[in-house]
């Protein structure tokens, strides 16, 4: 009898509960149009070389930086430090917008 089972579906109020949570991919939220007012360092923390300027928004970690966003970039190819070599982030789509994703503990915010 083992893996002869069932899955049931129960609906919730005339829909099923899943699609109450689904997200629409033209639903998402976009970054704020106007800049934060805070601006940030970001450096290597390998070799300290500042890497960027940024204009941050809110008090959580670093995790990722939208292209917008930054003031001064003295990287010359994108998420790699020019001083050691060591990848800090990656080019990527954050709600369809181009954005770095930072590797976690590889760079330094002032």
């Amino acid at each position: 009898m083992q893996g002869d089972f069932t899955v049931r579906t129960v609906p919730v109020s005339g829909i099923h509960w899943a699609s109450r949570f689904a997200r629409k991919p033209d639903a998402m939220a976009r970054p704020n149009s106007k800049l934060p007012d805070r601006s940030v360092q970001i450096s290597c923390s390998r070799c300290r070389t500042q890497l960027l300027r940024y204009r941050k928004g809110g008090n959580g970690a670093l995790v990722k930086c939208f292209i917008e966003r930054i003031t001064e970039d003295n990287t010359q190819e994108p998420g790699i430090c020019p001083g050691c070599g060591s990848q800090f982030g990656r080019q990527t789509l954050i709600r369809g917008v181009p954005a770095l994703k930072m590797v976690g503990g590889k760079v330094r915010v002032k």
